[in-house]
């Protein structure tokens, strides 16, 4: 049986000393040709850290929970991706927990995470009432808001130009001719929803285009949670040209409707997107979507949760991503 390798034969093997390790194993900064040396001995060693007598001393569980109002959707997949991307390099695992968009369900979720100690929470809220739930996280744990901003609450977030994607996105209507646009919203009171409307209306009102409010419908985050909302805007007696769907679940929705209907995208309708999903590509016609970083968005809130926990007075930081569109041909030209 091989014996287990030690701290001390890292350090050997790297030629550098223990607490050099000690200090990369933990997390803190090293010199480059350092931080190699060691990684290529604990590969070649096999050397497994000790997390429990490491947490032990530290006072740290190097957990740190993960918390969105629904695992079931592609955004939330993305980012949990580019979260553990960091995670692993650090020896860091995650608790994963889903508030099915409830608000009662995010509170105990959260009171799961203060009973395990988890040493930092990357949380998407479920709405602006989210609020008095986060004020039930211990205060020596730090938190990372991703995508929804909260009102009110000095907290580190990652998010993205949801008001600027979401304009450029009905610009590109405009100039396709398009002045009756529908617009399927998540519910008022999620910031994501209420950025994406003013760029709606930003774009509008630029153009001169009078707002129909009949086209502006209000649904749910959630699958198919626009599925009622396009069948509203197609039932209209002056029924849009073009609709913008504005989520991952509401462009599915309409997509989904479409095909059910008989209803030829790009031809009897146009359709703008959000998140630029793989799928989105595969279908004829492609979707024009507006797409944001997810994987990015992991990646920032995991590195900003890291620093907080390492610096706990380090203060608050808002990262505000940029989104891009994405050509596709369901946009019909009509003017």
């Amino acid at each position: 049986m091989r014996k287990k390798a030690t701290i001390q034969d890292v350090s050997n093997l790297a030629g550098v000393s223990v607490g050099t390790v000690s200090r990369f194993i933990n997390g803190y900064s090293v010199k480059d040709g350092n931080k190699k040396a060691i990684q290529s001995a604990i590969d070649a060693l096999d050397y497994n850290v000790n997390t429990l007598a490491k947490g032990l001393k530290l006072n740290r569980t190097f957990t740190i929970g993960l918390l969105f109002p629904s695992l079931n959707d592609i955004f939330v997949t993305e980012v949990m991706d580019g979260v553990e991307s960091v995670l692993e390099t650090v020896e860091y695992s995650s608790i994963v927990a889903g508030s099915n968009n409830s608000l009662e369900v995010e509170r105990r979720k959260i009171e799961v995470f203060n009973a395990k100690r988890v040493d930092g929470v990357i949380m998407m809220p479920v709405s602006d009432q989210s609020a008095e739930n986060i004020k039930l996280l211990s205060e020596d744990i730090p938190l990372v808001l991703i995508d929804r901003r909260v009102p009110n609450l000095s907290i580190n977030y990652v998010t993205c130009k949801n008001e600027q994607g979401a304009y450029e996105g009905v610009i590109e209507l405009i100039n396709n001719g398009h002045d009756s646009i529908g617009l399927i919203l998540g519910p008022d009171d999620v910031y994501t929803a209420r950025e994406r409307k003013k760029g709606y209306l930003r774009a509008l009102e630029e153009f001169g285009i009078p707002v129909r409010e009949e086209l502006i419908e209000t649904g749910k985050y959630q699958k198919d949670g626009g599925l009622e909302n396009i069948q509203q805007l197609m039932q209209l007696d002056k029924r849009p040209t073009a609709v913008f769907a504005s989520n991952f679940e509401m462009t599915m929705s309409a997509i989904k409707y479409f095909m059910k209907n008989g209803i030829t995208i790009g031809d009897d309708i146009s359709l703008l997107g959000y998140d630029n999903i793989d799928v989105f590509q595969m279908l004829s016609p492609t979707i024009f979507t507006i797409e944001q970083p997810m994987e990015e968005i992991g990646i920032e809130s995991a590195h900003m949760i890291l620093n907080k926990i390492k610096n706990p007075d380090l203060v608050n930081k808002n990262v505000v991503l940029p989104t891009r569109l994405v050509p596709g041909n369901s946009i019909k030209k009509i003017k």
